[in-house]
């Protein structure tokens, strides 16, 4: 239980941290955010938890192929604020727009022999 305890407390600890920075450098906490902690952090803990190595490289490759989708939200929503547009309906439309480009990725990577 001490151990899950830690996990939450070091992930909860990064989140706040990245939007405390954000409210004195949008600049610094892009960065931060942009760092792909979640992964080191999933890398780390499944080799404590005594993971097998392909297990790690393997959640590594689907992790490389899945951020390509992901770039959607960050430009559209983007886009979407700097036209105007309110920030729950920009985010709800950058949201589905990166689901569907999920949707669309997965057959694209089974074709090429990526399997998720």
């Amino acid at each position: 239980m001490l151990y899950y305890a830690l996990k939450v407390g070091i992930s909860v600890f990064i989140i706040v941290a990245i939007t405390e920075i954000a409210k004195r450098s949008s600049g610094f906490a892009a960065l931060v955010a942009a760092l792909p902690i979640t992964s080191l952090l999933a890398f780390a803990w499944l080799h404590v938890e005594g993971a097998e190595l392909f297990r790690i490289a393997e959640l590594s490759s689907q992790i490389f192929w899945l951020v390509l989708p992901s770039l959607v939200l960050f430009l559209l929503l983007s886009l979407l604020l700097r036209q105007g547009m309110g920030f729950w309906l920009s985010l709800v439309i950058s949201v589905g727009a990166t689901a569907a480009c999920y949707l669309a990725m997965l057959p694209v990577l089974r074709k090429f022999g990526v399997q998720l």
